[in-house]
């Protein structure tokens, strides 16, 4: 009785296998996914801070704009808003799943005198 039991009971351990380890994938890729979401989301946000503070100094949009593109994930747009009183810039990075929003940052900081 007890060899039927271990004979009946023989492939069990690999059919839960079987169904643990694509879970398991899956849970990964979600994670590393969200992952890089956040990990674009502060290179957006550090960029368009570094290129607002730029053109609060009244550099050329020229600066700005590669000031921003090189803080920013890649593919990412940067755009440049300058007012009387305050710049805004806003880089948004390029969508890298249909599953996931795209990141982007809003930046604002106030003119230097004079300008």
């Amino acid at each position: 009785m007890d060899r039927e039991r271990r004979v009946r009971d023989a492939g069990m351990a690999t059919a839960e296998l079987a169904m643990a380890i694509p879970a398991l994938v899956v849970v990964l890729a979600m994670c590393l996914s969200g992952l890089s979401l956040v990990i674009d989301q502060v290179r957006c946000a550090d960029a368009a801070r570094v290129a607002a503070r730029a053109a609060s100094r009244g550099e050329p949009m020229e600066v700005v704009q590669t000031l921003g593109a090189q803080g920013a994930p890649s593919g990412a747009t940067v755009a440049v808003s300058i007012g009387q009183d305050q710049v805004i810039v806003t880089v948004q990075a390029a969508e890298r799943w249909s599953w996931l929003p795209a990141a982007s940052s809003v930046a604002t900081a106030p003119t230097e005198p004079g300008l």
